[in-house]
This record gives structure tokens, sequence and C-alpha cells, in this order.
């Protein structure tokens, strides 16, 4: 658990933000390793926080994932970097619980079933395309 003169250091002097191509958020893994970085807490919302999850956790990092719902609760925390700080103090103080993630291979076979159900759910549609066109 880092201390918090580390803590002010850190986010006084280093907030940078990346954009969402592998390319750079494999430059953020390197970037917080570059600082020391062991832990990692991230909101999940929708599902942006996938690859930047995998990325990091591929990396070495220990990475919580945090519901959004829990934290979001305190007022005044109305922009990304407030957030994110708001974020890394919890995590720092030891306030916040990752949510429940299965491993890679479970996860790989939910995204095939749910990517069968919604091919099986579209069949019809493209039959009844195909009967139209046909009329």
């Amino acid at each position: 658990m880092p201390t918090q003169a580390w803590y002010t250091q850190f986010k006084e002097e280093n907030i940078r933000s990346f954009a969402c191509f592998t390319g750079d958020l494999y430059a953020m893994a390197e970037w917080l390793k570059q600082y020391g970085v062991e832990t990692v807490a991230m909101e999940s919302t929708g599902v942006y926080w996938i690859p930047v999850f995998q990325i990091l956790e591929s990396r070495g990092f220990d990475v919580k994932l945090v519901n959004a719902h829990y934290v979001k609760t305190v007022p005044g925390r109305k922009t990304d970097v407030l957030d994110c700080q708001w974020l890394q103090q919890l995590h720092t103080y030891g306030l916040l619980s990752g949510s429940f993630r299965p491993e890679d291979q479970i996860c790989k076979l939910r995204s095939y079933i749910r990517q069968r159900d919604n091919l099986i759910k579209s069949d019809s549609i493209h039959v009844q395309r195909m009967q139209k066109a046909l009329i």
C-alpha cells in the first residue's frame, strides 16, 4: 500500500491521459510500471474497461474492478481527473473492493456463447429479409 507522501507527489505532478488504441494502452501500462505502481483501481463502465483490464492484468498489475455506482455517490466529483484522483485516494486507503471477474477461459467461453445467442436471435430476421427479397 503506497504512503500518503507518494500519493500527494503522484497526484500533483503525474496526471496523464491516454488514447484507447492498443498501443496507447500498452504505453499506459509501461508508464505505470515506470512509477512503481503495483495495483490499479478502475471503474467498470459498459464494456470499455475490458481491454484496459486485460492489458494491465497481463502486465502483472493487481487490478481491482470497481462498480461505478459505489463511488459515484460522493458529490463534487464532476471531471474525469477529479474522479480518477478520488478513486486513487480511496484505493490508497484500502476502501475499494473489486468486483468478481471470472478467469480468462470462462470470459472467452461466455463471449462465444453470447455471440452464438445473438446470431440465433437474428437468424429469423435475416430469413424474413431473404423471403421479402425473393417475392
